[in-house]
């Protein structure tokens, strides 16, 4: 069906989001619009990434690769995930406050009903930790903590335990151990993958071009706003 030309391309196309995870037409002209301008060098681009449990998408003229949720070889597995995120050793209550600061951090940026649902282009550090702090120490404060737990499938009582066990710093630190620490260390976890660019010399945290279309074309589409809000259902019962 495909001639060994468009293979060829495909596989290119292929192998290069493979090292680099998305690819633009500034990054490389003749690949981008190889597979722009040809829908079976598309197509075959598209069965590969299928063969190899992705997705392929192009969104705001950037093609990326992404891993579906159970890919733990291009994506993390949640023991790769404890170990990048969490301090050693830690126990899923670690995982779980983690995932809680992720999920607070995308809704700090991301909680707008426009036309995209960005709703800032950067917080200072300090600001997201004071955040962080202050809806944590509102679950807590929670005249029905249980009902807010049944409701929401979310152990938060938990995570503020887990949070509260962190040692506060006054000094800059790196160790996980404390507040500070912990947060930086999911900071450069998600600098790593090119979703924040996080500016040390500014105490700021950004979200990427990447994030930004990750979140408004793929996350918080129609298709997967569901697991959005299911994002939390395992933790019930699921702590060591």
């Amino acid at each position: 069906m495909y001639n060994s030309e468009d293979i060829s391309k495909a596989m290119s196309i292929y192998y290069y989001l493979l090292q680099h995870g998305e690819l633009s037409i500034e990054d490389d002209r003749k690949l981008y619009r190889a597979y722009s301008e040809s829908e079976e060098t598309m197509l075959i681009v598209k069965l590969y990434g299928e063969q190899s449990n992705c997705t392929i998408e192009r969104y705001n003229g950037i093609i990326y690769i992404i891993p579906k949720d159970d890919n733990e070889f291009l994506g993390f597995s949640k023991a790769e995930l404890k170990k990048e995120l969490c301090r050693s050793n830690g126990s899923d209550k670690d995982y779980y406050l983690s995932q809680f600061v992720i999920l607070t951090l995308l809704s700090t940026f991301y909680n707008s009903n426009g036309r995209s649902s960005k709703s800032r282009s950067f917080i200072k550090f300090g600001d997201f930790m004071n955040i962080l702090s202050e809806r944590l120490k509102a679950a807590a404060d929670y005249e029905e903590l249980d009902t807010l737990e049944k409701k929401s499938s979310i152990a938060v009582s938990n995570i503020i335990e887990m949070w509260t066990a962190l040692k506060g710093s006054d000094e800059r630190t790196t160790s996980k151990t404390t507040k500070l620490g912990f947060l930086i260390g999911i900071i450069k976890f998600l600098e790593k993958q090119k979703l924040v660019d996080y500016i040390e010399a500014d105490d700021m945290i950004k979200p990427t071009i990447k994030l930004d279309n990750f979140m408004d074309w793929n996350i918080l589409n129609k298709n997967n706003y569901e697991k959005i809000l299911l994002a939390f259902e395992e933790l019930e019962g699921a702590y060591e």
